[in-house]
């Protein structure tokens, strides 16, 4: 749970706005970290994201990904860790996630689906000259949505 903001402790949404500006200054690109079933950590650099959770009030951490390391990762283990970074300065996000795609539950129609990876895609700073080409590919490829509940957010 996220801890409540005391006075000296800024709200969870002026922190998530301190990761909108980080990751904006690197055109979206974060870094996100799950956990292999050794208990070991797998990294990779993704374009991510704050925008509204399409299933609850709050915000979440979205990004879009594809292959099997993160996903199966994060289908056994439904938490990840979001690094933002730009020079020195870094903000860090960690929680749960929900997997939003053709074979993750809850399911979504293939209508909400394109329009998710869309959000997500434009929260993370992209533009698209073919929205129809990269609906297209996003579908093609199997895209799932990660949306990540902030729980603990930290920076320096």
């Amino acid at each position: 749970m996220t801890t409540p903001p005391s006075a000296s402790q800024p709200s969870l949404a002026s922190r998530l706005e301190r990761f909108t500006e980080l990751a904006a200054a690197e055109n979206g690109l974060v870094i996100v970290t799950t956990a292999r079933s050794d208990h070991s950590m797998q990294a990779s650099v993704v374009n991510a994201g704050v925008l509204p959770d399409p299933f609850g009030p709050d915000q979440v951490v979205g990004f879009v990904t594809y292959g099997k390391a993160k996903l199966t990762n994060l289908r056994a283990r439904p938490f990840a860790t979001v690094t933002a970074r730009s020079g020195p300065r870094w903000i860090t996000v960690e929680g749960p996630v929900r997997l939003v795609g053709p074979h993750d539950l809850p399911a979504v129609d293939a209508e909400r689906l394109r329009l998710l990876r869309r959000e997500v895609f434009t929260a993370a700073g992209g533009t698209h000259d073919d929205w129809d080409e990269y609906d297209r590919v996003m579908s093609d490829e199997g895209r799932t949505v990660v949306l990540l509940r902030p729980t603990r957010v930290y920076s320096n």
